[in-house]
């Protein structure tokens, strides 16, 4: 019995060293376990390397921050000790309120045209500029002396040439608002209107002239195209000496169309074309309201135009010219039909 005993307990036995290989085995487990763990916390410390490596980034980010800084403060440290060059005497001009649109004429340019934009008073001068070494002239007090009762500053410089934009700014330059703009059917509406309507003038010194002419003439208004067609520059403020002061100027879309409301409102149009059937002196009229249309350089009266006019009327050249220029044409016809209309209302 006691070997099968001792067998038994051996077997016994056996079993409680199976069970301690079991219990060995799992603290081998155990062990392995905290070898995991201790591979979890070296991917924990791996972790913060990385979380270490990118604050390393965010560092040299924060470096090539630190250095473009300090790039622009290079930059504008240079800047302050070499400060850019500029005229001594440059003259300084603002820009008004409404420049660039409407008329235009913001800049006036000459003796003469910057006397009657003082004189007229319809839009407000903010500033006069002369040259320094003028001879004195009388014209030079009256613009100096308008220009004080107006409350318009009067600066002398050296550098004219750099704000003049014609050739011929005779040392005077004035900064202006823009010329106020007619309305088409108040001119219409005139009783007495002695209009002119210039389809397709592209010539700033053209319009200009006709201004001049058309002024002198008694023309009470004047109708200008939208598109294709020069408004009122500093060389048509030049070229007109003043009359832009003085010759109210509508805007209109197209001249065709402005014709044919003239012809509701009862004025009578006159059309001046080279191909005329009728000479400008045998026309018999009186005191009524007339538009004068003229066509732009080169093409003369569009077709529609030519259709909307009540007479279209040539001037009779004598010699070996075909036409005048519009300029020169406009200046015949503005003062034949004012000697017309004087003389009628004379005999009246």
């Amino acid at each position: 019995m006691s070997p099968k005993g001792a067998s038994s307990g051996g077997r016994g036995a056996g079993k409680p060293g199976r069970g301690g290989g079991k219990a060995g085995r799992d603290a081998g487990r155990t062990e392995r376990g905290a070898g995991k763990a201790d591979r979890d916390g070296g991917q924990v410390d791996r972790g913060a390397g990385r979380v270490g490596r990118g604050a390393g980034k965010v560092d040299r980010g924060t470096g090539k921050i630190g250095r473009t800084g300090g790039k622009a403060a290079r930059t504008g440290a240079g800047q302050a000790q070499v400060p850019a060059p500029r005229p001594s005497v440059a003259p300084r001009v603002a820009r008004l309120p409404g420049a660039g649109h409407g008329l235009g004429g913001e800049q006036i340019e000459g003796r003469q045209p910057v006397r009657e934009a003082l004189r007229a008073r319809r839009r407000k001068v903010a500033e006069v500029f002369m040259a320094g070494d003028l001879e004195p002239a009388p014209i030079l007090d009256e613009i100096m002396e308008l220009a004080r009762r107006a409350g318009v500053p009067v600066r002398m410089t050296p550098r004219l040439d750099s704000l003049a934009k014609t050739d011929a700014a005779q040392g005077v330059v004035a900064r202006a608002e823009p010329l106020p703009m007619a309305v088409d059917d108040e001119l219409l509406a005139d009783p007495a209107a002695f209009l002119l309507a210039l389809e397709g003038v592209t010539d700033p010194r053209n319009l200009g002239a006709v201004l001049r002419s058309a002024e002198a003439a008694g023309v009470t208004g004047l109708f200008l195209p939208r598109r294709r067609a020069v408004h009122v520059t500093a060389a048509v403020t030049k070229a007109a000496a003043g009359a832009v002061e003085h010759v109210p100027i509508a805007l209109v879309p197209g001249i065709p169309a402005t014709l044919g409301r003239a012809a509701r409102a009862g004025v009578w149009t006159i059309g001046l074309d080279e191909r005329g059937d009728t000479s400008l002196f045998d026309l018999d009229f009186g005191p009524e309201r007339l538009t004068i249309v003229l066509g732009g350089e080169g093409q003369g009266l569009t077709r529609l135009a030519r259709q909307r006019c009540d007479v279209v009327v040539r001037i009779p050249m004598l010699g070996r010219l075909e036409s005048l220029n519009v300029a020169a044409a406009a200046t015949l016809a503005c003062f034949e039909v004012a000697r017309r209309r004087t003389r009628r209302v004379t005999a009246e």
